[in-house]
């Protein structure tokens, strides 16, 4: 009877569900940075994994969101979304305990296979609790705050994400000084501070409140249900934009920490330390994104950051020349910058323009039949990834300009492409056709690019005041948005710009 849905929902009852919810973000974002990310990949390279290995524990996450589909089946006949959340996300969470035995009960290759069989089921629980989680968020956050709403949600979980980065990254150092041949040991015990993390946050689930769904008629055939996405030509639009987006994104990101590590030949402390600064500029620009989805439209904001995050995946091609240089270090810096700014924009648009574009009453096989196309892709494309890594470990691709005299002979190396940076620049040209599938799309509200980038070049002023008043730092902050105003001229969705000039509902 607790968890039973409600027929309507009174103003406190929602207020108070944005607040478990945000609570509930919270702690699902401190079990991801406690038993993900970087710290998943390092405990991975320290048993011995592969490139093809790391690329499946990257693949492993979108290909199980194939499950979308029998879920579908199971919320609408259950009906109930809550139940289903909390049940998938409880067994989901528990996984996370064997993970963190591993050291202490299996040997390295044994490790290894039981690391990937934990994150199946990991991610399969997950994406069954992804589904009705989805479905509930959608008639639970009005739409008029949708952009704003995620926007705090997320800007409070990244903020306690760099707080325990932090924190995580200094443990790990202190450990490695006190026990260095017990290192593994350590990694232990963040997935066990993750599992706890994400019960609390089961927790925050149940007290969140659900509207009833709403009766259905007749029980169409669960491929006809999945079929009305594809039959809606602008929401078929959206998904071969997020198809081919999620393909050159999960082509090259997961491999981005392996290249520091092995290529590079960085510290584990240095590579955090980039981390946790592109977590502070994500943190730092959700918020000016999520004012701007609502002021402007999803695809605006998506037509700002696509671009930038695209050429900064093409820029790690250019951190060895054809080894570290001098430039290798500031380069990484911006790179980061770029990437923090970027994905805050792209994870909040993304994820708001498809529930935004999904029907009432029809959002759970609106969204499910998109994760399930973008799964593929995002889970295809990591795997491709591992193989090429070890295909092209052997070969290169170098475009070397040399003068020479009678005296003397200066050779200036200007692409030296080897091992990883192939696909990252296969990636970069799959990202420029999934911005050019963007434009298609078509949402109310989109404005002329130029209007979001004047009062974008606003906000960067004010927020790299607020980072730092170091005139070389001002500087390498403000470059990227010299791209923006460069790219705003050449996407201009098919709008009226004056709709840009409307109140914005989210201040």
């Amino acid at each position: 009877m607790w968890l039973k849905p409600d027929e309507s929902l009174t103003e406190a009852q929602v207020n108070s569900g944005l607040g478990y919810v945000i609570k509930d973000g919270v702690t699902s974002q401190a079990m991801s940075i406690l038993t993900g990310g970087a710290f998943l990949v390092a405990f991975a390279v320290k048993l011995g994994a592969s490139n093809l290995v790391i690329g499946l524990l990257a693949a492993i996450g979108p290909l199980a969101q194939l499950l979308q589909l029998p879920s579908i089946i199971l919320v609408e006949k259950v009906r109930n979304r809550r139940v289903v959340t909390l049940v998938a996300a409880s067994l989901s969470r528990l996984c996370w305990l064997l993970v963190a035995l591993i050291p202490f009960v299996f040997g390295a290759k044994a490790g290894i296979a039981v690391l990937l069989v934990s994150l199946v089921l990991v991610s399969a629980l997950g994406a069954v609790g992804g589904c009705s989680w989805s479905s509930w968020m959608r008639d639970l956050i009005p739409q008029n705050i949708l952009g704003s709403f995620f926007s705090k949600r997320m800007r409070i979980s990244t903020a306690v994400a760099i707080a325990l980065s932090i924190a995580a990254s200094a443990y790990l150092d202190l450990w490695k000084k006190v026990l260095p041949e017990h290192e593994i040991q350590a990694y232990s015990i963040l997935f066990f501070a993750g599992f706890l993390a994400g019960a609390i946050g089961v927790y925050f689930l149940a007290r969140t409140p659900e509207k009833r769904m709403p009766p259905v008629a007749t029980r169409a055939a669960i491929f006809k249900v999945l079929g009305q996405p594809f039959k809606d030509e602008n929401f078929r639009k959206l998904i071969a934009f997020m198809s081919s987006w999620n393909f050159a994104v999960n082509l090259a990101a997961p491999f981005f920490m392996v290249y520091m590590l092995k290529r590079l030949g960085m510290a584990m402390s240095f590579i955090i330390a980039l981390s946790i600064l592109s977590q502070v500029v994500n943190y730092l620009f959700l918020k000016v994104w999520g004012r701007y989805a609502d002021r402007f439209s999803n695809k605006s904001v998506l037509a700002i950051c696509g671009p930038l995050f695209i050429f900064s995946i093409l820029a790690w091609t250019f951190t060895t020349m054809p080894g570290k240089y001098f430039l290798t270090i500031p380069l990484l810096i911006l790179i980061h910058i770029v990437i923090g700014l970027s994905s805050a924009g792209v994870s909040l648009a993304s994820g708001n323009i498809s529930m935004k574009l999904a029907p009432e009453g029809q959002a759970t096989a609106y969204l499910a039949a998109n994760t399930i196309v973008n799964s593929l892709a995002a889970g295809i494309a990591p795997i491709i990834g591992g193989k090429f890594a070890d295909f092209f470990s052997t070969k290169q691709l170098a475009w070397t300009l040399e003068y020479s005299s009678a005296a003397e002979k200066l050779t200036l190396p200007t692409l030296d492409l080897q091992q990883w940076d192939f696909f990252f620049a296969l990636a970069f040209l799959i990202g420029i056709y999934s911005l050019h599938r963007l434009s298609m799309v078509k949402e109310a509200g989109e404005v002329d690019q130029k209007i979001v980038a004047q009062h974008l070049a606003a906000e960067v002023r004010s927020q790299v005041r607020i980072l730092s008043s170091v005139e070389g730092l001002r500087q390498m902050l403000s470059f990227p948005f010299s791209i923006i105003r460069g790219l705003s001229g050449k996407i201009r969705p098919d709008s009226n710009p004056k709709r840009g000039q409307r109140k914005d509902t989210a201040q």
